[in-house]
């Protein structure tokens, strides 16, 4: 295997995209331009599931936008309260108990 990753612009996924929704195979569109088709697949699913080709496809250098990364914080930080809350509901609960 090569240590190096290979990087792809935009517009080359969107274009190789393009080619299989044509009516190409995945197999031949990815022989052809020298890629893997699990690859083409994969960035295929990527374009259908946004709804198009807009500027949110292939958002670049695999970095997370700020917007990601904020709700994956929320997301976490959310999960913590809602084990909190648990937590004392069942403290509350059993202090609440009177003594037999």
């Amino acid at each position: 295997m090569s240590g190096k990753r290979r990087q792809f612009t935009r517009e080359f996924k969107l274009e190789a995209v393009r080619l299989v929704q044509k009516g190409n195979s995945a197999s031949r569109v990815a022989e052809q331009l020298g890629i893997r088709s699990d690859m083409l697949r994969h960035w295929k699913q990527q374009v259908e599931g946004k709804e198009g080709a807009s500027s949110e496809t292939f958002p670049g250098s695999g970095r997370v936008a700020n917007a990601e990364q904020e709700v994956r914080r929320l997301r976490r930080e959310l999960e913590l309260v809602t084990q909190e809350r648990d937590f004392l509901k069942k403290a509350a609960a059993y202090f609440a108990k009177e003594p037999s």
